[in-house]
């Protein structure tokens, strides 16, 4: 093969090796989210989606030009997942399109393709943002088609290009101000750069290992990990507890205490205010923790749950849930599709109960900790026998997943409502009306997520510095709209501050939705202090059992 041409063979493998470099690097691609949630997940997205392709190319032999372009277009639209996730699929669909047609890619045909890839991308998003994936492909782009009319060999050419993408990349921080205050680059720019680094690579023949796992059916990532938490179970006792400290703790002291944690267990949170340190530790013997933190103190609040008999009880629960479903779409397949239909993206059992009481068809299970794809869209799609369907992404990052799925659903009208949380989710279901059009409830959803403001407690996973903030690991977080609105070392205090920054003369309904980490003891002092704060707002407070959110709450 010409050192200046590549064929449809050295594409695939190009493909792959960008695909399992990425792969390699998810976790580290992780880490440069700039909220420090217990959730960053772009590198896992991009992974997810550019897998989606990978497994389908892996599978062909001695595939055209054209076939390479379909299954790389095919695999990635419908494996796409969260924002960063969709950008890329929409790259590699432009890419795609450049590709079809000849046997083999010279300079000035990979730098046309990239230019079809970015523009389909920037098309793809409705208000694009600069220092993002977006900019580091359009700079990667533009000095292709600079370089191409010159290009001797692609060796140089890739290793130019690539070099000018980590340029742009590390110019990121400068053009979005929440980047440079964190410290980091874009991470779904960074992804890119590893698929470039990667496709070299498989260009220059190192050793790469090809094999591409299979991934089973539609949600078999989310059914994996199922699996896969049942194996990991190493330390069976969710072990929770506070002191009340009687002698004093220094930070050496903490170290030392969060050591000894970590020699008897794992997924540990220690955090400490004057007087108090709450304790969360997985360990097979409980006792051990206990003993420990008796030197520091008395004990309150002990919670002790058998975490493997937990596990067994879910899979149970969501086998006979699965049965009761499957059941109720074969029934509905049966009759004539209803007018309208809704589905929604769903964090936790009790949120799950609350979508289906408002009228949801079919939840998709998915939020911050795993980001449902388009083909789970397609697949909620065309489980629900109805002529017009409002999909509910509930989460920012999953909007374009949902987007993409409507423009690949011909048979169906799809109506796109871009929530982007659980409450204004809720809030678009309660307000639509039957007896209105199709487009008239459209309206509607789109106008009264509006007046919903949604805060959010967690716990952070790193230190950085947001917003003036500094934030430590271990902290807890109110997290509003767009951004973040108290830190603290306590649950209930940091959400007590978040609320009042949320609560205006305007505010009527606070509503209060606590997680599977939080108990409902703990959830009704919190709403007997907001009826005592707040006496002109009605207070609500429901069972969530969302993970990673100690609290949703909404404000209206």
């Amino acid at each position: 093969m010409s050192n200046n041409t590549i064929n449809a063979a050295m594409v695939a493998k190009m493909f792959l090796g960008g695909a399992k470099n990425l792969e390699a690097k998810k976790e580290w691609i992780n880490e440069l989210n700039v909220f420090p949630v217990p959730d960053g997940d772009t590198g896992t997205n991009m992974t997810l989606t550019i897998m989606s392709a990978a497994r389908e190319v892996s599978a062909m032999e001695n595939p055209t030009m054209d076939e390479l372009a379909k299954a790389i277009s095919t695999g990635s639209l419908r494996g796409a997942r969260g924002n960063s996730g969709v950008i890329l699929s929409q790259l590699l669909r432009g890419f795609s399109k450049g590709m079809k047609g000849y046997e083999s890619l010279d300079a000035i045909l990979i730098a046309n393709a990239m230019s079809k890839g970015v523009e389909t991308a920037y098309k793809a998003v409705m208000k694009p943002k600069e220092g993002t994936i977006l900019t580091v492909a359009r700079g990667a782009a533009d000095k292709a088609c600079e370089l191409a009319e010159e290009a001797t060999d692609l060796e140089s050419f890739f290793r130019e290009i690539i070099a000018y993408a980590q340029e742009v990349l590390e110019k990121t921080p400068e053009m979005l101000p929440v980047l440079k205050e964190a410290g980091v680059v874009d991470s779904g720019g960074q992804g890119l750069v590893a698929v470039y680094q990667g496709i070299l690579d498989a260009y220059l023949g190192k050793e790469i290992d090809y094999t591409i796992e299979e991934a089973g059916n539609a949600g078999g990532a989310r059914e994996a990990a199922s699996k896969q938490t049942e194996a990991d179970i190493k330390f069976g006792y969710c072990t929770e507890f506070i002191i009340m400290l009687e002698k004093p703790y220094s930070e050496k002291k903490e170290r030392e205490f969060k050591d000894y944690l970590e020699s008897i267990g794992d997924s540990i949170v220690v955090v400490s205010d004057e007087d108090i340190v709450k304790v969360h530790v997985h360990t097979n013997d409980p006792g051990l923790a206990i003993q420990k933190a008796l030197t520091y103190g008395s004990l309150t609040r002990m919670k002790i749950d058998n975490m493997r008999e937990e596990h067994q009880e879910k899979l149970i629960k969501d086998a006979q849930k699965l049965a009761a479903q499957q059941k109720d779409e074969e029934t509905s397949k049966d009759e004539p599709p209803k007018e309208y239909g809704f589905i929604a993206v769903s964090i936790g059992e009790g949120i799950g109960e609350i979508f289906k009481s408002l009228g949801a068809d079919c939840l998709i299970e998915g939020g911050q900790t795993m980001n449902p794809s388009t083909e789970d869209m397609l697949n909620a799609i065309d489980k629900v026998n109805a002529t017009n369907i409002f999909i509910l992404p509930n989460n920012k990052n999953i909007i374009l997943a949902a987007n993409q799925a409507q423009s690949l659903t011909k048979d169906k009208n799809i109506f796109v409502i871009p929530t982007k949380t659980v409450p204004q989710g809720i809030t678009a279901l309660i307000n639509f009306m039957p007896d209105h059009s199709v487009e008239e409830n459209a309206q509607l959803m789109m106008e009264c997520i509006e007046a919903v403001k949604t805060g959010q407690v967690t716990y952070a996973v790193r230190d950085t510095k947001i917003d003036d903030k500094e934030i430590h690991e271990g902290d807890i977080m109110g997290i509003g709209d767009k951004t973040i609105l108290s830190v603290g070392k306590d649950i209930q205090e940091t959400a007590k501050d978040m609320i009042a920054q949320m609560v205006d003369e305007d505010t009527e309904l606070i509503s209060v939705y606590y997680g599977e980490d939080t108990t409902e003891e703990e959830a009704e002092m919190l709403k007997e202090y907001l009826e005592d704060r707040y006496s002109d707002c009605d207070i609500e407070v429901h069972f969530g059992g969302q993970p990673i959110y100690y609290y949703v709450v909404s404000v209206e």
